[in-house]
């Protein structure tokens, strides 16, 4: 009987256990989801006052530029400026918030397909930087062609932003794995730190100091929650001065985790 007691007791101890870790399971859902909802919202209704002041500052810039003082115009200069980079910080803000909660169901995707159409519209950005972007034979996963396009846009504008004295080289390429495909995005950049990589996939996280690189520090924390929506995991090498690789996974075939 003393060892059926015991038996009876661990079952119960575990059977708590159990719901516990499911109630705060429950917690954290519930609260991603309250972070998102207020992320979204305060974003989205952030945009319109934003767009107003950046509109009136421009307007300012252009008629009274010169016709003051150099004070006056340094003045102006910052609040466009200012403006624009807040324009920008919410809008990744509203992009991050939407990854969860504006998904599309997944599809088919011509990866490479996707590449081709970030290069394009970065085709004003490579020709300014004299950059060269190599492209492997890329496969087709099954995904959210929207966010696997703002996936490598953020990845590859990454590898040529963050170059040193010569231009930026890129390559991107895949290959098989027993359950999908790893992606890389190689470049020839300044490199990074690895005691900071875990860091830099957090919001708001920059390794440089603000103003020497143009960006609003969420860019990477996307990439990771979209390729984590995917079923996917994301990481990064990269030696100080010689370049980084960016790689994720990504699933060949199964719907939405």
């Amino acid at each position: 009987m003393r060892g059926l007691a015991v038996v009876f007791r661990d079952l119960t101890q575990q059977r708590q256990l159990e719901q516990e870790r499911a109630r705060h399971v429950e917690e954290l859902q519930r609260s991603n989801a309250e972070l998102e909802q207020f992320a979204y919202v305060a974003s989205h209704d952030l945009q319109e006052p934003l767009r107003m002041v950046a509109n009136y500052t421009e307007l300012l810039a252009e008629r009274y530029r010169g016709r003051l003082d150099e004070r006056a115009d340094k003045y102006i200069h910052y609040a466009a400026d200012g403006a624009r980079r807040m324009q920008r910080l919410v809008a990744d803000l509203l992009a991050y918030s939407r990854v969860g909660s504006q998904g599309k169901p997944f599809a088919p995707v011509d990866s490479g397909s996707v590449v081709r159409r970030v290069l394009h519209g970065m085709k004003h950005l490579i020709r300014e930087t004299a950059a060269q972007v190599e492209v492997g034979e890329l496969p087709a996963v099954q995904g959210d062609e929207g966010q696997l396009l703002q996936l490598f846009r953020n990845l590859i504008g990454n590898a040529i932003k963050f170059h040193g004295e010569a231009p930026p080289r890129v390559q991107v390429r895949a290959e098989p794995l027993a359950s999908g495909w790893r992606f890389e995005v190689i470049d020839n950049g300044i490199g990074l730190d690895l005691r900071y990589a875990d860091r830099i996939f957090m919001m708001f996280q920059r390794l440089h100091e603000l103003g020497r690189y143009d960006g609003s520090g969420i860019g990477l924390a996307i990439a990771k929650r979209i390729v984590e929506r995917h079923g996917g995991t994301i990481g990064v090498d990269s030696v100080p001065g010689h370049g980084t690789t960016f790689f994720f996974t990504l699933p060949k075939t199964g719907g939405e985790p």
